[in-house]
């Protein structure tokens, strides 16, 4: 019988010097670990993929890229036949696999292989994230260590509580080179985030090169917050982050801000203003009351069809995020007009309308997602869009915002903010989607998102402190049962994680409030 992963006599069964199979971030729906049994991965192991399946090389690809460094054993990927039962690790995809929920695994390991069995690409790489977390911490060295590569024995059944489990990264404000970007979602992807918001465009910086607008990436993309840290991305760039995501079981997210937000892209095109008249770009820290795009400018939707269109053509994911949100001078009936608009364009284009939860009374709830940052906004819309069919990414600033001050007090905090208040490790941990706004039950939630802002951080190390350990709280809020939510848990789970963010060079703050091991 399959115990749950709080289970203390998993802990107890296990071979000594393996990792404890209840030990994993986030945790796991079910586990029963086999007294006396480990795998031993050998030189001469290989990785077996499904035969003809892509889905199941790309996750091959994916594991052998993380474990041929740190072991030097060459792990050739060679092709499943079916029924066959190698020894080594394998990937297979469909068959025999008890769990059956989308992005769902089956993790078996035996004396002689680790089995992960999944029905889709997703599940077959959320097991090889937990598969990374039960290898020694070493695993995470960028060169060659000493074995032994052993795993605990067991059966761990896993699938997600919500299909989107979302971190948003704002380069407006501040660019963010793309081999930091890069390094993000290597981070973000070990605790099973899935989606990568990229907040593209704000007041401050515009990052994305348009080939039909390249004046956006000339002018907009040559300012930012305090006149530091301007850059954009080349389309090349872009689509190379795109596919270095879903190589990683990650799909970006691309958000372009309107109608307020929109000062970058009013500077770099004086045809894009109200009385055509240029503006000079913006680095102030707060909004400027200058950036909103003229709604009765049928120029706007031009440009706007222009953007939408480049851009999802270099994105293969559903979503094109379009903003909405702090537009609050604006009336309702301008609103609906514009981003009634830009939903149409974003269908146009192939894709599906997400958008900030000020969008929800304007768009249609059976064809969108909106986000919520703050209830009281508009919750009256929220639910009404909820009895319409509409579906929310729960992300409260609170709780979520990564960017939120750990502290006010000490001295290694000069950077973050804290209008939303400041947030604890526990904050972050501390929260249920279901009850975020009345009226907005379980069954509305398609996922959690954990926002991070950019206009008083500055590069990736300090982006790093205020993102880790608090991502892991909203990955595992996104990925657990409820039922199994328990702080003084879950800390212990996430003390663990402190040698393997350390060995990953991720920089992360050393919460008081988690008991971190000697080497975290």
């Amino acid at each position: 019988m399959l115990t749950t992963a709080s289970a203390s006599a998993g802990g107890q069964a296990r071979v000594s010097g393996t990792v404890p199979l209840t030990r994993v971030v986030p945790q796991p729906a079910e586990v029963r670990t086999t007294a006396g049994v480990a795998f031993d991965l050998e030189p001469d192991d290989a990785v077996y993929a499904t035969a003809g399946s892509k889905e199941a090389t790309d996750a091959a690809a994916f594991l052998t890229g993380l474990l041929r460094k740190p072991t030097g054993y060459a792990l050739p990927v060679r092709s499943l036949a079916s029924g066959a039962r190698p020894e080594g690790i394998v990937l297979a995809l469909g068959g025999a696999n008890k769990v059956t929920k989308p992005e769902g695994y089956e993790l078996e390991v035996t004396s002689h292989a680790v089995t992960i069995r999944a029905d889709d690409r997703a599940g077959l790489f959320n097991g090889v994230e937990t598969l990374r977390q039960l290898l020694p911490v070493k695993v995470d060295r960028a060169q060659r260590m000493p074995g032994p590569w052993r795993v605990q024995g067991g059966v761990i059944s896993d699938a997600p509580r919500y299909g989107y489990r979302g971190a948003m990264l704002d380069v407006a404000r501040h660019h963010l080179p793309a081999p930091d970007v890069k390094g993000y979602i290597d981070a973000i992807a070990r605790y099973k985030i899935n989606y990568l918001h990229l907040h593209l465009v704000d007041d401050q910086g515009w990052r994305i090169e348009i080939k039909s607008w390249p004046e956006l990436a000339k002018i907009g993309g040559s300012s930012g917050t305090g006149g530091m840290l301007g850059g954009y991305y080349t389309q090349e760039q872009y689509s190379d982050l795109v596919a270095y995501a879903w190589a990683r079981g990650v799909t970006v997210v691309p958000e372009i801000e309107g109608p307020s937000h929109m000062h970058s892209a009013l500077a770099s095109y004086a045809k894009l203003t109200c009385d055509g008249k240029p503006l000079e770009p913006y680095t102030d820290w707060v909004n400027s009351p200058l950036g909103k795009l003229c709604i009765d400018n049928p120029t706007t939707y031009e440009f706007l069809d222009d953007v939408i269109g480049e851009i999802a053509a270099l994105t293969p994911g559903p979503y094109i995020h379009i903003g909405g949100d702090e537009a609050h001078e604006r009336p309702q009936a301008e609103m609906d007009l514009y981003l009634q608009k830009v939903a149409k364009l974003v269908e146009k284009h192939g894709k599906k309308v997400f958008g900030w939860q000020e969008a929800a009374g304007s768009l249609d709830p059976k064809t969108s997602v909106t986000e919520l940052w703050a209830a009281g906004i508009n919750d009256e819309q929220l639910v009404e869009a909820a009895k319409g069919g509409g579906k929310f990414v729960m992300a409260p600033a609170s709780n979520a915002y990564l960017d939120m001050k750990y502290n006010e007090s000490l001295p290694e905090y000069p950077v973050g903010n804290s209008w939303a208040g400041t947030s604890t490790v526990e904050d972050s941990y501390d929260w249920k989607p279901e009850e975020q706004v009345a009226g907005l039950g379980e069954s509305t939630i398609a996922g959690v998102e954990a926002p991070l802002w950019s206009e008083t951080v500055f590069g990736i190390n300090q982006l790093e402190n205020l993102a880790f350990p608090r991502l892991l709280s909203i990955a595992e809020i996104g990925w657990a049962k409820a039922s199994s939510h328990n702080w003084d848990a879950f800390k212990v789970r996430l003390a663990a994680q402190g040698p393997r963010l350390r060995e990953a060079r991720v920089n992360y703050y050393p919460s008081p409030e988690v008991p971190w091991p000697l080497g975290s």
